[in-house]
């Protein structure tokens, strides 16, 4: 869907993308790490022309970006950003407008679209749509804003931290949403961040750039247990790799069927990182496992959680 050929930028003469090249195919969430200045800003830029590379080229579904009107790859780029950008003195339901509008869309449909995208983002339409920015938690403002990225039904979602400043109960309630809503509309979304746990949580492939190159583009997986270099293996915290594994895998993937344990339950779509947290805090070898309907299911060992082999 998007694809950079040996793109490289340099500002005021230091280059900050060298010769890179990256494919993003349809419905992925990729995601891009590295230290402060290593070139993932610039390089989401890049895929919507905000920033032009001095060399190489950007395809955007197959067609060079740079033929394309500006205007128009963006309206099929939604884009979020860490201070929302949104207008303070429209209201949440205009701010949704905004793209839909400029495309001519016809007032039932924009009406029908910003509801639909509220509701979606845990914001009803009834209670939040007259509301001003300034009447929003943080939070809420940047649900305002992920809606309005996808209020006219972008191919792409860009996303560059979005959830930086936010607390942490409100950013994890935030990644779980924009989890459901990939997982749901089956976007492709590029998404920017520093945080190592959330690029594990969020990303289907996490591409780690240093000094504007690729270093690594793995699963999260992979990433973790079988790292390119040591530079990799240290930025993705060598000492935590095996924690941060088994943050990946399930408590489903190690259920024994038909044991029991005693105490209360862990839901089978828990982490195995999560299930050694509740043993070792209750001191206990086993937990009991049941399904989302609170159905048993049977239980987990911790004996088979210390024991699980990388996914």
């Amino acid at each position: 869907m998007i694809e950079l050929e040996r793109v490289s930028k340099a500002f005021g003469g230091a280059p900050v993308i060298a010769d890179l090249s990256l494919k993003v195919a349809r419905g992925e969430f990729v995601v891009l790490i590295g230290a402060s200045g290593s070139g993932k800003s610039t390089l989401l830029k890049m895929m919507n022309r905000m920033v032009e590379p001095d060399s190489g080229s950007v395809l955007f579904q197959g067609e060079p970006a740079h033929a394309m009107p500006v205007e128009l790859l963006r309206r099929r780029m939604g884009y979020a950003i860490q201070s929302t950008g949104l207008f303070p003195h429209w209201t949440v339901a205009k701010n949704v407008a905004a793209v839909p509008v400029l495309l001519g869309w016809v007032p039932a449909r924009i009406e029908a679209r910003v509801n639909e995208l509220l509701d979606l983002l845990g914001l009803p339409p009834g209670v939040f749509g007259g509301r001003y920015p300034h009447e929003l938690s943080g939070g809420q403002q940047q649900r305002v804003g992920v809606a309005r990225a996808l209020a006219a039904d972008p191919d792409v979602l860009l996303m560059d931290e979005p959830f930086g400043a936010l607390d942490p109960i409100t950013r994890g309630a935030l990644q779980q949403e924009l989890l459901r809503i990939q997982r749901s509309m089956r976007k492709t979304i590029v998404f920017v961040t520093h945080d190592i746990d959330e690029a594990l949580l969020l990303a289907t492939r996490i591409v780690l750039i240093d000094h504007g190159r690729v270093v690594q583009a793995d699963t999260p997986a992979a990433l973790l247990a079988r790292p390119a270099n040591d530079f990799v293996a240290d930025f993705m915290g060598r000492p935590e790799a095996g924690l941060r594994l088994l943050a990946l895998q399930s408590v489903a993937s190690r259920v024994r069927a038909g044991a029991v344990a005693a105490g209360a339950p862990i839901h089978a779509d828990a982490s195995l990182r999560d299930a050694l947290s509740v043993c070792l805090a209750r001191g206990v070898d086993r937990l009991a496992v049941v399904d989302a309907q609170g159905g048993p299911l049977g239980a987990v060992f911790l004996a088979d959680v210390v024991a699980a082999p990388a996914p």
